[in-house]
């Protein structure tokens, strides 16, 4: 199946949390928080503004982003726990520091 979200939407995966603590300590399910960071598997084409004008998303499929603790809608899609939220429901874009060196 091939999903597109509308407007201003974002299809998101969550990315697994460690299962390992730095301690070394295993963390069991039961004890587990549901992470708050994924990626971007699609996105829609942006909102309109007040005039009208197309206004794209800052965020791109392939974009590892944070979001809170009870953001979007939970959907199985193809057998996949995915969630649906709108651009504003993101916190940021996680980027890593191999990207930062080389933009400074």
């Amino acid at each position: 199946m091939h999903f597109r979200p509308l407007h201003d939407r974002v299809l998101v995966r969550r990315i697994d949390a460690e299962e390992k603590t730095a301690g070394g300590i295993i963390i069991p399910d039961t004890a587990k928080e549901k992470p708050q960071e994924g990626e971007i598997i699609a996105a829609g084409p942006g909102a309109r503004n007040e005039q009208g004008q197309l206004a794209p998303l800052d965020v791109k499929i392939g974009d590892r982003v944070l979001f809170g603790k009870w953001s979007g809608t939970e959907v199985k899609i193809d057998g996949q726990d995915l969630l649906i939220m709108k651009e504003s429901d993101l916190l940021g874009i996680v980027e890593h520091s191999s990207r930062l060196k080389k933009a400074a």
